[in-house]
């Protein structure tokens, strides 16, 4: 690797991680026509997600630090039995919300390999399959939009949401574009909609950051801790910036924009994946011929 692919891949996952157009597809897509693969991928693609989750929590920090107060108090009330659910604020009950969502994840770590094998595997088609799954989900929900606050969520927004997550660990599927569609459905108000998912991606990026430093520190790929820092700030900054996009998009009816995006990458991905696979030539080897 060098700082050029390092950026190019810094701003493509800060923007592709808030951006609903899937960051792991489009990561899987640019490593793929670049040849950037193996150990040396996944420790860069650690620091980006890092990078990203900065930027999630520089964006909501007010809503972020309520929910964790409120984790705090929550235990507080229940050994003082003051706790109720039905008279919970709107930061409590997100909180307990994001819980439930969070753990629909678990299950899928007992398959993690099967998600994780869908990327990098040499093969475009599958993520230029998801990438119309995800312009589909894009379009319905673009006219959607409730009234429901954070205060008003109940347990099956939670699941429906959490639900689609899981379905967002394959690459080319959006985490937050079928997060935010996923609440939308459920009648949530668009900011509200925005805020938990974005807000729910901490655990999901944390916790797969985690699981993959795991593999990166047993690996002997030589580090560029430079290298990694401009990764890291640059996907930060640049995810700051996909994240208020989102947000105003959204509040414009124009999120379809994204969904016509997506619909063009997946026929792109379809027909690229199709020449390799009957020309046995890589597209890479096309370009750089």
């Amino acid at each position: 690797m060098d700082y050029i692919t390092v950026i190019i891949q810094a701003v493509v996952q800060g923007l592709t991680e808030f951006l609903p157009v899937s960051s792991s597809g489009h990561l899987s897509v640019i490593q793929h026509l670049t040849g950037v693969d193996g150990e040396a991928a996944l420790i860069l693609s650690i620091s980006l997600h890092l990078g990203t989750l900065l930027a999630v929590f520089a964006a909501f920090w007010g809503t972020i630090w309520g929910m964790i107060k409120e984790f705090f108090l929550t235990i507080k009330d229940i050994f003082t039995g003051k706790f109720s659910w039905k008279n919970m604020n709107s930061d409590r009950r997100m909180m307990f919300m994001l819980i439930i969502a969070t753990a629909m994840l678990v299950p899928c770590y007992l398959v993690k390999d099967f998600f994780a094998s869908r990327q990098g595997d040499g093969d475009i088609m599958f993520e230029g399959m998801a990438f119309l799954f995800t312009a589909l989900l894009l379009f319905m929900s673009d006219r959607c939009s409730g009234q429901k606050l954070g205060k008003d969520m109940k347990i099956t927004d939670a699941l429906v949401v959490g639900a689609f997550q899981c379905v967002a660990l394959f690459p080319g599927v959006s985490r937050s574009g079928s997060t935010t569609a996923a609440g939308l459905f459920c009648g949530l108000s668009k900011q509200t909609a925005v805020t938990f998912a974005f807000i729910l991606g901490i655990p999901a990026i944390l916790g797969g950051s985690v699981l993959e430093l795991g593999d990166a520190l047993q690996s002997e790929a030589d580090i560029d801790w430079i290298m990694l820092g401009v990764g890291f700030v640059i996907a930060a900054v640049v995810g700051f910036f996909a994240i208020k996009l989102v947000d105003w998009l959204l509040k414009k009816n124009r999120f379809k924009v994204f969904g016509i995006y997506t619909a063009v990458l997946g026929i792109a991905c379809i027909a690229a994946g199709m020449y390799e696979l009957i020309s046995g030539t890589s597209i890479r080897e096309l370009i750089m011929m």
